[in-house]
């Protein structure tokens, strides 16, 4: 149930993230995370199963977390640039109490993402990893174009408070979307 909660909570911050990027011109191409479906099969020794899109072939490591807790970004691709954009959205986004910190995949397409939070039960989440990775997150992050291009600012530790979004603060003639709280 955690995984899907994890997975599906990523999805919509990342359906977010995609509607600011769209509206940026030269932005390009924008991961999108795929649905994990929790299904319950009474009749089976274990009742429980996740289930997702087959993705075709085995997936790429594009973010992920390391045995000695470290976060690391494999490679400078697209993909593996706007992941780490995407990192540093929602940790703006949600003032620096949400990472979405693992992240593998096949093409633009997302699975296994996991999350790193500061505070118990935010939103109904859990971390799946250690919040400590939080601090480490905006010591290591580097900004690269795709940052630049969303005019996200330059991460600094941050003080939880409630979520906005990031580009509220840009001065730009676009509009953000808003989530109904």
């Amino acid at each position: 149930l955690q995984e899907c909660k994890t997975q599906n909570s990523s999805r919509e911050y990342c359906k977010i993230f995609a509607a600011e990027a769209r509206a940026v011109p030269d932005f390009g191409a924008v991961p999108e995370i795929i649905p994990l479906y929790l299904i319950y099969r009474p009749a089976n020794n274990i009742p429980y199963a996740t289930m997702e899109e087959d993705l075709g072939e085995p997936c790429e490591q594009y973010c992920v977390t390391e045995r000695d807790g470290s976060l690391v970004a494999r490679g400078t691709s697209e993909i593996v640039l706007k992941c780490c954009t995407f990192q540093h959205w929602v940790y703006q986004w949600t003032n620096g109490n949400i990472l979405v910190t693992d992240m593998e995949g096949v093409g633009w397409k997302l699975t296994n993402v996991r999350i790193a939070t500061n505070l118990k039960g935010y939103q109904g989440l859990k971390e799946s990893c250690s919040p400590s990775l939080l601090e480490q997150f905006t010591a290591a992050h580097q900004c690269n174009r795709y940052c630049s291009i969303l005019g996200l600012k330059t991460l600094e530790p941050a003080k939880p408070k409630g979520s906005k979004s990031p580009s509220l603060g840009r001065k730009s003639a676009q509009s953000s979307p808003q989530i109904q709280k």
